[in-house]
């Protein structure tokens, strides 16, 4: 709404853009700013730039527009994990989202069903083929993430499972986690990833809060729970396919290889610590 603090997500276009709102200029996977990582603003970029409303950002409309290099244009060009590491939470969002506007409106130019090149629903994130009718909105893909905790031995703090991915940053211990099936709640879906990863099963679940996630593709969000081992003498069996390694850890001598400060899959970590019995 009008006046809203911080980045609220929009696709209102009815106004063109001002010379003053902020601008995200899109690369492939890169966003650019400023020397400085501050925000760039759309008289910073040419005139005639096609611009895609994004929402707004302190009340402002933001936009953004997809360049086919970052040769063309000066200032800093950094991936989404890049932003977020280094500005607020309401900017790396608004980084994330202009990363999967632009990334969806690529690679969703033609109706799947009848081949017709689709046209832009005015207000919304979506396209309509306007020869049989396909609505084609923006979708996200939800994917969960829990940290599982059990009692510790006796006189001991409670300890936290950690694992080791396959893939994407093998070297960090972050948490079981895995996309939801279509069909599925995201209740079953963290039971289902926790018994397929490390064999085993948990009780106590609770929701915890979620995070837009543009690393994982444009589009994801992920959600976050908290749950407690229903054997507290299991150990975890990996998959040996998505994951490398699993643990139990005490909370008061976790690895130094954890997730980034920004990341959702800290801040349980840091809660599971936080909450921890002294």
């Amino acid at each position: 709404m009008p006046g809203a603090g911080g980045f609220v997500p929009g696709a209102d276009a009815s106004t063109p853009p001002a010379p003053a709102d902020p601008a995200l200029p899109v690369a492939g996977r890169r966003i650019g700013t400023r020397e400085d990582g501050t925000l760039l603003r759309v008289a910073d970029l040419p005139a005639g730039t096609a611009w895609v409303p994004l929402g707004t950002l302190d009340g402002r409309p933001a936009w953004a527009t997809e360049v086919p290099s970052t040769d063309q244009h000066a200032g800093r060009w950094r991936g989404w994990t890049g932003i977020a590491a280094e500005l607020p939470e309401p900017l790396a969002a608004l980084a994330g989202r202009a990363v999967a506007v632009v990334t969806w409106r690529r690679t969703h130019r033609w109706c799947g069903a009848c081949r017709a090149a689709l046209a832009d629903v005015p207000g919304e994130t979506s396209r309509r083929c306007p020869d049989c009718d396909l609505y084609v909105p923006m979708r996200l893909s939800a994917a969960v993430l829990t940290a599982i905790t059990r009692p510790g031995p006796p006189g001991r703090p409670d300890e936290l499972l950690l694992v080791r991915h396959a893939y994407g940053p093998t070297h960090l211990w972050a948490l079981v986690a895995g996309f939801v099936e279509a069909g599925e709640s995201l209740e079953s879906a963290v039971r289902r990833e926790v018994g397929e990863e490390v064999g085993l099963t948990v009780d106590g679940l609770r929701y915890f809060g979620s995070q837009p996630w543009a690393l994982s593709g444009p589009g994801t969000l992920l959600v976050g729970f908290t749950a407690r081992a229903t054997d507290p003498r299991a150990e975890p069996v990996v998959d040996s396919t998505e994951l490398t390694e699993a643990r139990w850890f005490p909370l008061d001598a976790l690895p130094a290889e954890l997730p980034p400060a920004y990341s959702i899959s800290r801040w349980l970590v840091d809660a599971a610590v936080t909450a921890a019995p002294t």
